[in-house]
């Protein structure tokens, strides 16, 4: 499972063998998360959450909307061109 991302004690992860829509899963401080990547510019979407509070979800909203492209990238390597 590789680790695209690590801030705030959390790590944002994309499991090389998972399916579409692009997606991180954030983990962390016994919590996980989902968002699906809606292309290197658009919108970062909540799809699940497990244990984080409303503003630990703003705050990884807002990180990983600041690392868009680079985790649209991220995906693309790992799981080749959307």
């Amino acid at each position: 499972m590789p680790t695209v991302l690590r801030f705030d004690g959390l790590r944002a992860v994309i499991y090389p063998n998972d399916h579409r829509p692009a997606h991180v899963h954030v983990l962390g401080r016994g919590c996980e998360a989902v968002f699906n990547l809606e292309g290197p510019a658009g919108l970062i979407d909540l799809r699940e959450n497990y244990g984080f509070s409303r503003r630990e979800i703003r705050r990884i909203g807002n990180v990983l909307t600041d690392r868009q492209a680079e985790l649209w990238a991220a995906w693309e390597s790992i799981h080749g061109n959307i």
